[in-house]
């Protein structure tokens, strides 16, 4: 029975760590797509805008408060951006996010 206990505690192990590093990486994706839009839409305060965009995902499970937040804040800037190119740059951010964490940047 040890070694199913061994086993269990293994996946759980692995479950955990990877929660976290997916965690960590929608973080730093959240943080890269502010910083994109903010110099998208030519703003001076661009941590503060970062720190909108990260505060955003709490509203919501998922990705689509974040999506609303930075898509409605570039048309409402003026900025010529599509929901296919914002999603685009989300999934490009998240995968380079993801690599960063799983390389132990």
């Amino acid at each position: 029975m040890t070694t199913f206990d061994d086993r269990e505690q293994g996946f759980e192990k692995k479950f955990a760590l990877d929660e976290e590093q997916e965690f960590k990486a929608h973080a730093r994706r959240n943080k890269a797509l502010g910083q994109w839009a903010a110099g998208l839409m030519g703003l001076q305060n661009v941590d503060e805008y970062v720190k909108a965009v990260v505060k955003s995902d709490l509203e919501l499970p998922g990705d689509e408060d974040v999506f609303r937040k930075v898509f409605e804040d570039l048309k409402g800037a003026g900025v010529a951006a599509t929901e296919g190119e914002v999603r685009m740059k989300m999934a490009e951010l998240l995968a380079q996010a993801r690599e960063s964490v799983k390389a132990g940047n």
